[in-house]
């Protein structure tokens, strides 16, 4: 008998925040993270996005709608026990070291001073941790954020733009982290403008403009089926064989005399045999796929940081 399907770790109906200046920042969204994902939260700057990450750790209350949180409602005792979260920029004391930053976090969480340790190892800071954080590189204080929300082992991650501002190599390494926490159990739900971070990280996307919610799914739901473009002559054999290998609705003749085939990719060669076989010559025969940046440029009209 097949497992019901888990309850999501974020769950929002029609979650909105108005601001008294007329602004919308976020406008009906209905958002599910499941539990175990890396869950990219992708839009441009302005989306709504850390306004909704505000609203989930209950920073800030939502105009109208709900969200469930690690079960319980956002900011509640509850549900800040099972979440960790960096929303904007990490905040620490400069003339401490990362250590002793940490150790007053756990003190102040109520949590054992031996999770320090665990957590500067996790993020791989240890070496360091007795250097003042204002010598720390931005990779490394943001790895230290990570650290800091990571104090409670939490059952979820909320991490907002967590490579922004880094550097190439910094980013690189914040990003591997990143997959690596997302390993097991634990769930990671992560804000970026920057869709070829995203793409490397996550294992679901969601995409927001201008406060509404615009898809879901995954990077291949998102991309749409793979095409097959085939060039032969003459154009009725070519279109009699293509239509017989794929169906008719499948088949599409495109401006230039070209055709656009729906079909599994792995037919290639077959198909190719037999247009041969039918006696059409072959010119052109190549894999068309939509890239994730045509989809984020046909969702929201922008570029994905790219």
């Amino acid at each position: 008998m097949a497992s019901a399907t888990p309850q999501p770790i974020v769950s929002t109906r029609g979650l909105t925040k108005h601001y008294g200046n007329g602004i919308v920042a976020v406008d009906g969204l209905n958002l599910n993270v499941r539990r175990g994902e890396v869950y990219g939260f992708l839009g441009p700057n302005g989306a709504g996005k850390t306004t909704t990450l505000r609203m989930l750790v209950g920073l800030i209350k939502p105009t109208s709608g709900s969200a469930i949180v690690a079960g319980a409602v956002p900011g509640s005792p509850a549900s800040l026990a099972k979440v960790g979260a960096i929303i904007e920029a990490p905040a620490f004391y400069p003339y401490l070291s990362g250590y002793d930053n940490l150790r007053l976090i756990a003190m102040l969480c109520g949590v054992p001073v031996k999770r320090v340790d665990v957590a500067l190892d996790e993020v791989e800071l240890t070496p360091r941790k007795q250097h003042r954080f204002s010598t720390y590189s931005l990779g490394m204080k943001q790895r230290l954020g990570i650290a800091a929300a990571l104090i409670k082992e939490p059952d979820m991650l909320i991490l907002d733009e967590p490579t922004n501002g880094l550097d190439p190599q910094g980013m690189v390494d914040v990003r591997n982290l990143i997959v690596e926490l997302g390993r097991g159990e634990r769930t990671v739900l992560v804000s970026s403008h920057l869709l070829g971070e995203v793409e490397q990280m996550c294992t679901r996307i969601g995409v927001i403009q201008k406060g509404k919610f615009v898809a879901e799914g995954t990077i291949d739901e998102l991309r749409g089926a793979a095409t097959l473009t085939v060039r032969a002559e003459p154009a009725a054999t070519a279109a009699s064989v293509l239509s017989g290998e794929a169906g008719t609705q499948n088949v599409q003749v495109l401006p230039d005399g070209s055709f656009s085939v729906k079909v599994d990719l792995k037919r290639t060669a077959e198909i190719n045999r037999r247009l041969v076989q039918a006696g059409a010559d072959v010119t052109e025969l190549r894999a068309t796929e939509r890239s994730l940046e045509d989809v984020f440029m046909e969702l929201t009209g922008t570029e994905a940081g790219l």
